[in-house]
């Protein structure tokens, strides 16, 4: 069943970039803003990882994490961190798990093929661990902001 809107969020264990299992719980306190991409060192999940890069202490000062996850294995993300800077965590999610908990693991279609892949999407988790807030389908322009913006405004 896939996390909607008011739902609480299950207390999901994970991988981090520094191979830390970590899960929601430790976040509980602070707005979660948990971002899924396709794949690290690609022209858009690049543009998005450096946006919210470049805006990261604005989301600190609203008590705000950022934690971005892909099916990239751990080594990759080390990499896609060191390459371009990136201030917060990256989710090892290898068996989709967490990506299928979101709804955001699909089937897609790219130069008449299809396959099962990552849907770009955002979610804020308020500091209850409840879901408040998701874009769906995003297109890299601009979204940070609009995040930014949501977080600003209800924290």
């Amino acid at each position: 069943m896939t996390i909607q809107i008011g739902d609480k969020v299950p207390s999901h264990s994970f991988s981090t970039q520094e191979g830390e299992t970590r899960s929601f719980e430790d976040f509980k306190g602070k707005t979660v803003v948990l971002y899924f991409y396709p794949k690290d060192m690609t022209p858009g999940c690049t543009t998005q990882a450096c946006d919210f890069r470049d805006h990261h202490a604005e989301f600190n000062d609203l008590n705000a994490v950022i934690l971005g996850v892909s099916p990239d294995p751990l080594k990759k993300h080390e990499s896609f961190i060191n390459k371009y800077d990136l201030p917060f965590e990256l989710i090892s999610d290898e068996n989709n798990e967490l990506a299928e908990a979101f709804g955001v693991w699909q089937l897609k279609k790219n130069f008449g093929k299809e396959y099962m892949g990552i849907v770009r999407s955002t979610f804020i988790i308020n500091p209850d661990g409840e879901l408040v807030k998701e874009w769906r389908s995003v297109k890299v322009k601009g979204h940070v902001e609009s995040a930014l913006e949501y977080v600003k405004e209800n924290a």
